[in-house]
């Protein structure tokens, strides 16, 4: 078997491998505004049940920033009929796992069990919704939580400010230009009651979605809906009216310092759409073509061949209003950090000017249709996937049909888009250097 007949043998077989069939879903909404959403999958005998919710860390008060990443964590130490302390006893001896998590934009609680114990994951998930404790000794001993998660993560990580920092110089109006874990003396300043007000006001059924994916029967689970569910009060409606950003029409350049690096990086950042928006698809193409893998087009030259830096890598960091697409390097030796945004900014130039190759094409097709049906491989995965392409996509049906806006994408419109968004005075050049050298 010649080469071109092997290439084309082991192409079609990838392909065939990584079809997704179909996910069939039901979907209604209750009289209190709270969309259920229901995947039935026998295949094996678990089921997920989870919970989003439409706040984030956009939502809050700019002097309280941080409420929504604690309430990830106050709701879990208890409700009126879950003692204290006793939410992961209760999961765990149930033969079951249990997480959260939460963005800029939205909150996502969810429990996996054997899919005989799916009425106390529904429980359990009503309880927080309708009876949650929020009392001086949670919020306490969440605060002393959140404190060392961030040092953890953030004080203490190395590069573990770098997206703090571009958010902060990119956004001059939008609440993106804070951080989802927010800042610390906003919570050791707040309330008891302004925590309550947070929970009154967003954690409300018609600003949720329930997902109960798994091994279930649909008639079984929509009646333990029915009543664990359908007597939680409707919440006031929210209003949002996020402030609009002005264009960026020069370059922007800054520094940053961090004490846990000897390295520095450099980092080049443009403000991108929605992720809603189609343009926001082809960026997530063209970060792939220059730095997913070894064989991609800024490793294979910056790193590889002309060894200038350690490491590259491209991103489109896209969310509800808006995206940032960063891309960034960390120096070689002496090399300096212009050196390599020259050589970043040749490469974007090529797919301005140049339509990329065929190949190429295709390998970038390739690795975002096995993305995209990896995403979705597990219960839990799908769960995850019906709640956010609800909420925040506002079209649940993209589970199925997102790939077909990849393969629809032309090479034509990836130069366009490139030629729209990556250009040099659109963008914040930072330089994120040890704090040993700071002047």
């Amino acid at each position: 078997m010649n080469k071109i007949m092997m290439s084309m043998f082991l192409f079609m077989v990838g392909t065939s491998l990584i079809a997704q069939p179909k996910i069939e879903y039901i979907e209604y909404d209750l009289s209190n505004g709270l969309h259920v959403v229901l995947h039935k999958d026998n295949s094996a005998p678990i089921v997920t049940t989870a919970v989003m919710y439409h706040v984030g860390a956009k939502d809050e008060n700019p002097e309280r920033t941080g409420f929504a990443h604690f309430f990830e964590h106050l709701l879990f130490e208890g409700t009126a009929n879950i003692p204290r302390g006793e939410w992961f006893t209760i999961v765990s001896s149930n033969g079951g796992s249990n997480n959260a998590n939460t963005t800029d934009d939205r909150t996502y609680y969810y429990e996996v069990f054997p899919s005989n114990s799916v009425e106390l994951g529904l429980w359990m998930e009503s309880e927080r919704l309708l009876h949650p404790v929020i009392n001086q000794i949670g919020v306490d001993t969440q605060n002393e939580v959140v404190k060392e998660e961030k040092r953890l993560r953030v004080d203490n990580s190395p590069y573990g400010k770098f997206i703090e920092n571009i958010k902060l110089h990119m956004f001059k109006k939008h609440p993106y230009k804070g951080t989802t874990i927010g800042k610390m003396a906003h919570l050791d300043s707040a309330t008891l009651e302004e925590f309550q007000a947070f929970n009154k006001k967003y954690y409300v059924p018609n600003n949720a979605v329930l997902v109960v994916a798994g091994d279930i029967d649909v008639a079984a689970v929509k009646g333990m809906i029915k009543d664990y569910f359908e007597p939680i009060p409707r919440g006031e409606e929210i209003l949002r009216s996020f402030p609009k950003e002005d264009p960026i029409t020069e370059t922007m350049r800054e520094k940053a310092y961090d004490s846990n690096i000897q390295i520095p990086a450099i980092l080049s950042a443009y403000r991108t759409p929605s992720f809603k928006d189609r343009d926001a698809y082809v960026l997530g193409m063209i970060s792939t073509y220059l730095s997913d893998g070894k064989t991609s087009k800024l490793y294979k030259k910056i790193v590889d061949e002309k060894k200038m830096a350690l490491q590259v890598g491209a991103f489109d960091m896209s969310q509800e209003d808006y995206g940032t697409y960063i891309i960034y390097g960390l120096p070689q030796g002496e090399t300096d950090l212009d050196d390599i945004i020259a050589e970043i900014d040749e490469e974007i130039v090529k797919i301005q000017t140049e339509l990329i190759t065929e190949r190429d094409f295709q390998k970038i097709q390739n690795k975002l249709e096995n993305n995209f049906v990896s995403a979705n491989s597990s219960i839990e995965g799908v769960a995850n996937s019906l709640a956010r392409y609800y909420m925040l996509y506002g079209d649940i049906s993209l589970i199925n049909n997102e790939i077909d806006i990849y393969r629809s994408i032309t090479r034509e419109e990836i130069k366009a888009v490139a030629n729209k968004y990556l250009n040099p005075n659109q963008r914040l050049i930072l330089e994120y250097l040890p704090e040993s050298g700071q002047e």
